[in-house]
């Protein structure tokens, strides 16, 4: 083979609808439990790949993010298959960076999904899955998206029942919050009892009644003290009428959810005003429509509709 294969990726953020931090582990990471739900609001990822004798790739990134996931994905993927070959990337960001919103690592899942579909190879899902937590904590879900709750460090997926059809305003200030200092503030807060108090409510979250609920994010105590404008947006969020009004991940982007447009867009009006925040209309993505939209991105190199994508190059 030598023609060029190429496809245009779609790499959606997402937003924790639930966070709790229940301790640190004897590994160094956090023991979490977390509900993750893709949205709208996406990056988009060039690919081509070429068969050769020995591996080049070039990425084009015109943030020139040091030390870029996707370029580590590719050659992971590379190597998993035993393949080599030209592989070109080309990266454009609309997920804001360092916001909670798993850019980064959605933009490396891409990559997972995509690299064997055009290298012609199979790599089968639980591989992905550790593959991609080689990566980071988030990228394991996005080889997955949709709604899906995570334990350990984030990377125990269990998949949830999707959503109804929800829209949003999402507010991302550009205010740069450091994970590891909210982590060593939050530290100072946990107890045991508190840890069991947390497993339960996370536990009735779950069991709630298939709705966003009134999600709870443990990092908003901490770094509201520090970023009290961060409260302030979903002060306004919640004052809109947003159920449920979340800071995701360790900030510092802060969600709303509405029961329709029209108060998305009062929302918007209500939060809008000069260098305030960047605001996104966004929608919650489910499973089917994630795996729908690879689908499309993929479609003239696959063969048929099983997940992860599989290419009609296989042998």
């Amino acid at each position: 083979m030598n023609d060029v294969r190429r496809a245009t990726l779609p790499a959606l953020a997402k937003i924790n609808l639930d966070l709790r931090v229940i301790g640190k582990r004897e590994d160094g990471y956090h023991e979490l439990r977390t509900i993750f739900q893709t949205i709208s609001l996406a990056d988009s990822i060039g690919l081509s790949f070429q068969a050769a004798r020995r591996t080049s790739i070039a990425l084009d990134d015109p943030l020139a993010i040091p030390d870029n996931l996707v370029e580590r994905a590719a050659r992971l993927a590379l190597d998993e298959m035993r393949v080599a070959g030209h592989v070109e990337i080309l990266l454009k960001k609309r997920i804001p960076i360092g916001a909670g919103l798993g850019g980064g690592s959605s933009d490396a899942a891409a990559i997972l999904l995509a690299m064997p579909v055009l290298a012609g190879r199979e790599i089968a899902l639980p591989r992905l899955i550790d593959l991609a937590a080689q990566l980071g904590s988030d990228v394991p879900f996005f080889l997955l998206g949709g709604r899906v709750a995570a334990i350990g460090r984030g990377t125990e997926l269990f998949p949830l029942p999707d959503l109804p059809a929800q829209f949003g305003v999402l507010a991302a200030p550009g205010v740069h919050v450091s994970t590891a200092e909210a982590y060593r503030a939050l530290g100072q807060r946990l107890t045991n009892a508190l840890h069991l108090n947390k497993i339960g409510s996370f536990q009735s979250q779950l069991w709630g009644q298939g709705s966003a609920g009134s999600g709870v994010n443990d990092f908003e105590a901490v770094v509201f003290e520090t970023h009290p404008q961060l409260k302030s947006i979903k002060t306004k969020l919640m004052k809109a009428g947003a159920s449920p009004a979340l800071m995701t991940g360790s900030g510092s982007a802060v969600f709303g959810l509405f029961p329709n447009r029209g108060a998305v867009a009062s929302a918007v009006e209500l939060l809008g005003g000069p260098g305030f925040a960047r605001l996104y209309k966004i929608s919650l993505v489910s499973r089917v429509r994630y795996r729908s939209l690879w689908r499309r991105a993929l479609h003239e190199h696959l063969d048929g509709r099983t997940w992860p994508p599989q290419s009609r190059y296989s042998r």
